[in-house]
């Protein structure tokens, strides 16, 4: 059987003096990577490892070059692992690189080839993302695995929920926090026999997700103080906070702070054609997780017992306008202002006014 796997006429050339250009498209088990030369031929294409040592010693080898991959479940740890390797790294964005999202070609070594052409002609064409740093991710990993443990647990109180009803009954109490075993007193002895255990697993996840809290608070006390100025907002928790200065990371890589709003996928669409100008819905690019907890932070914003500010008041206006769906426009436009205003109090370190009474929103600290 033919083996395709190299270029090898070209696999033992020496590449020292040369200014080269990589694309590699990541697989789980194994990934392909293409290197260029200068003048944009082919030198070299080969299977390897996804794996640091294999990455170490096959990319190790190589001289200082551009290295280009898209983003993926292990293009954070491959990133930093090229980084270190001395190679210029870009990662592309991988919902943006059409010419390989939308390619009728679809193969990991035709995407290779395709990666290492592109960062060969402008960098740019890959929509470049930036990637945290390996404390900041597993800062987040604590975040996440809190994330997992709650929609675990809102799966299986919906079970529970529904097979009582089934069954003609209910389970009393709403707060997820206290469903447990205790409440399957009220219930028939056939259905507290089969809810018991499903029951104590809840309060087991509510347990874990307890101990998750007190560690997030931890971290958020002993290594990010910025946190403290994003909690001014009435609204805004240490789980938001902190989610949003994990996601972001740098406050720095925006020019404007309006540009957070974007990052996090609040914004319309634009599609913007002669004199058509269509409303178009959010993009919802940028972090999932993120962008929930941001509406949820608006919730409770326009709910009963968001505080007054500004914020609020302009967004009960918005609501106000009254058509269909109007409530959730005022939501969402109060996520992209929250994130807008977040990012504003991280990088001034200004005392944060809710109410500003024809003064400005911010007020330093020394006044």
């Amino acid at each position: 059987m033919k083996k395709i796997s190299t270029v090898g006429a070209r696999q033992t050339r020496n590449f020292r003096d040369q200014k080269l250009t990589i694309g590699l498209d990541l697989g789980d088990r194994t990934s392909w990577y293409c290197v260029l030369d200068e003048a944009g031929e082919v030198v070299l294409e080969q299977r390897l490892s996804t794996t640091p040592k294999a990455m170490k010693e096959v990319l190790g080898r190589m001289p200082r070059s551009r290295i280009a991959l898209e983003t993926g479940m292990h293009s954070p740890w491959v990133s930093r692992v090229l980084s270190e390797l001395g190679h210029e790294v870009i990662v592309a964005h991988a919902r943006n690189v059409r010419l390989i999202g939308e390619s009728r070609r679809k193969d990991d070594r035709f995407d290779a080839r395709t990666l290492a052409r592109l960062a060969r002609i402008d960098p740019q064409l890959l929509a470049p993302v930036q990637h945290r740093s390996a404390q900041a991710q597993a800062h987040l990993m604590v975040v996440r695995a809190r994330a997992g443990l709650v929609r675990a647990r809102t799966s299986l109180i919906n079970t529970a929920r529904g097979l009582t009803k089934s069954y003609g009954e209910r389970l009393r109490g709403c707060n997820p926090r206290n469903l447990n075993a205790e409440k399957a007193r009220e219930l028939s002895p056939e259905l507290q026999a089969a809810l018991q255990p499903l029951l104590a697993a809840i309060e087991s996840l509510s347990e874990r997700i307890y101990e998750y809290n007190q560690r997030i608070e931890k971290i958020a006390t002993e290594s990010y103080p910025q946190v403290a100025r994003l909690k001014q907002v009435k609204g805004v928790g240490t789980l938001i906070a902190l989610t949003y200065l994990l996601t972001l990371e740098d406050a720095q890589r925006f020019r404007k702070s309006r540009d957070a709003g974007c990052y996090v996928g609040l914004q319309p669409g634009r599609r913007n054609s002669g004199q058509s100008e269509p409303q178009l819905h959010i993009s919802k690019e940028g972090d999932p997780y993120l962008r929930t907890l941001l509406v949820q932070g608006a919730h409770h914003i326009l709910g009963p017992f968001g505080a007054d500010s500004d914020l609020r008041r302009w967004g009960v206006k918005l609501a106000e306008r009254g058509g269909k769906n109007g409530k959730k426009r005022a939501v969402i436009a109060t996520a992209r202002k929250l994130a807008v205003l977040l990012h504003r109090l991280w990088v001034s370190g200004e005392v944060y006014e809710p109410l500003r009474n024809s003064r400005p929103v911010l007020q330093s600290a020394a006044a």
